[in-house]
This record gives C-alpha cells, structure tokens and sequence, in this order.
C-alpha cells in the first residue's frame, strides 16, 4: 500500500470550517434576516406570499444592480421562503443549448433555476429558454438535414431566478418573460454597520461601535465591500492591536490599504485622475480612459462608475465621462472652469 501524502491541500482545516461558517451565517437564511433594501422586501415578501397561499410556482424574477449587494443572497432566500431547491449556474457557463437543456430536464415542480450574470447567454441558449420559460415546454431538434424533426418535452413548473449588473444588455424578449424585476440599491451607513457588526460575532473579533462605523463608511454601501473590509482589518488588528477593532486600529488598517474616508480605492483615483489630468476633465469616451490606465472597460463601467456616480464626482453623458467639481475638490486639485468643458448640451 502507498503512503497517503500528509500534505493533500494548502488550506488548513481551520480555514475551511471558518469559511464554511461564514457562508452559513453571515448569509441570512430568510427574508426578516436580510439587513436593507426595504422596498425590495417588502415586494417580495408579498410574492413570496401570494405564491404560497396559491401554491403555486414562483413567478420568474430578476435582479439588477451593482455587484456586491446581495443578488445572490437574495435568490437563496427566496429558495428557503419557497421550501424548494435552488440550482445555480452563470450565463458564461451556459455555452451550448444543449447545456441548458441539460438543466432544464432536471429541474423538479416549483424548483429555482437561479442565472448569475443572465445578461452574458447566448442568443441560441436564449432561444431555448423563452418557451421553458413562458409555457414550461423543450423544443428540441432531433437529427440533421431532411429528416430533421423538432420534438417538445413538457418540464415541470419552476422559476428563474436572474441576476445582472447591466440591465441594458439583456434582450428585449428575455427582459419581459420576468414577471417581476427589482432593483438593488446601495445600502445605507445603518445597515452595513449592521452586517458589520454581525460579520464581527462570526468572526468572533471584538469590535467597538466606532470601529464598525470606520468600516462601513469606506464600504461604498456594499456588504461585499464591508465585509472584506472587515477581514483586512481583522488582520491587522490581529497582529498590531491586541485582537481588537477600535476606531483608531479601522482607520490605520484601511489607510494602510489606500481606502479612503469616503471608501475610493487606488482604481477610483486612477480614473478620476485620468480624467482630470490627462483629459482636461472630459468629455472623455470610457474606451480611451480604460487604455489610459490600463484596465478593462468592463472594470471601470461595473466597479468604479456606479459608487463615482452615486457620489456626484462623474457624469455620463452622450459625449464621454466629465468629472465634477466634487471630483477636483475631493482629490484636492484646482478646478478651472475654463479648462473643463462647460456644457454638454
């Protein structure tokens, strides 16, 4: 017999049971756990309500906002509400039609099909969803040439769950199969300090209520954002202040981390600085920007525009991005109305 080797991966124990623990807990399980977006709730919560009392499916519904605020939360907590299983996938792992078809004729009655990044299928993968969807059948084409022949599988009754963070990239016919479309928002100060504080209890570090306002303040109002935060920051309090998250260990550790005090990242700055600088404050088209600082334009439309946006600091507008006089006050350089465009219009 062959000696089993001692070292079969990296990741400790110890990091796996707190990962585990982190999924299971910090994600809340039902509706009346999850901290924010109270208009959405309360939506949902009604259709959640009316579904049961029917018992019927869910009708399909879709998500969109800014990465990061708790689509794919949402979706399992609808799955729990539901008492239904949830099978997960993403538009990019959905390369064939014949993958979806795959899915599809193993779903069971009331179960949720739920699509990370739906707006990313492929039109072919898109014709195969839209009679699944409407009228829970398969068209599947058997053979080749002449002799080809379209065949129709009834499926049982189920719901798609979509999530997209480009809401404008999703097909017309696709957009209106969604019986019910909810944006997401960013959150507030009170909420994230919520999930902060609760990320904290899992992590059983000790955190005093500044602290946790530290952190929520440069979490650009996103609980993905606040709670890897909140990880860096236990580290750093781990290893130079005893353990403990005050104020003053929050500030040195996100300092450290170049987040600043209204939570912009290195990334941030690089483009509002592109902008300013190299372009005079725009109009500037967002290709020309990402090759200024070599990044992705998909990065910088995703992350970086919708936090710039919701802080006043950029305006988009038919021509190009145009930094605000908010932008040059916050990175402390001299705005000239004379050197940025005056109108747009």
């Amino acid at each position: 017999m062959s000696e089993q080797p001692t070292n079969k991966r990296f990741i400790t124990p110890q990091k796996k049971k707190e990962d585990s623990s982190l999924d299971g807990v910090l994600r809340p399980q039902h509706l009346a756990e999850f901290i924010g977006q109270e208009k959405l709730k309360a939506n949902l919560a009604i259709l959640l309500e009316a579904a049961q009392a029917r018992q019927e499916p869910l009708d399909h519904v879709l998500f969109h906002g800014p990465p990061g605020l708790g689509k794919t939360t949402l979706a399992h907590v609808v799955a729990n509400e539901m008492k239904v299983n949830i099978r997960v996938t993403a538009g990019p792992a959905i390369e064939r039609a014949g993958d979806l078809a795959a899915i599809l004729t193993n779903l069971r009655a009331g179960d949720i099909l739920f699509i990370d990044e739906i707006h990313r299928l492929g039109r072919a993968v898109e014709e195969i969803l839209y009679p699944a969807m409407e009228d829970f059948v398969l068209d599947i084409v058997v053979g080749k040439g002449p002799g080809a022949k379209n065949v129709r599988l009834k499926l049982p009754k189920f719901t798609v769950i979509g999530a997209t963070t480009r809401l404008a990239l999703l097909t017309a016919p696709l957009r209106t199969r969604f019986g019910a479309l909810y944006r997401m928002d960013f959150y507030e100060m009170e909420a994230i300090e919520t999930i902060v504080v609760r990320g904290a209890g899992v992590l059983a570090v000790p955190i005093e209520p500044e602290g946790a306002a530290e952190i929520a303040l440069r979490s650009r109002g996103t609980p993905r954002v606040a709670l890897r935060l909140l990880r860096r920051v236990r580290d750093y309090a781990q290893v130079r202040a005893e353990g403990q998250i005050t104020k003053e260990t929050a500030v040195a550790a996100l300092d450290l981390l170049e987040i600043d005090r209204l939570g912009l990242d290195d990334l941030d700055r690089r483009v509002l600085r592109a902008i300013i600088q190299k372009f005079s404050g725009g109009p500037v088209g967002l290709d020309t920007i990402a090759a200024s600082i070599s990044e992705e334009s998909d990065t910088i439309m995703d992350v970086v525009e919708p936090y710039l946006l919701q802080l006043g600091f950029l305006e988009r507008t038919s021509r190009g991005r145009v930094a605000t006089p908010h932008a040059y006050k916050h990175l402390d350089v001299p705005f000239q109305a004379d050197v940025a465009q005056p109108s747009l219009f």
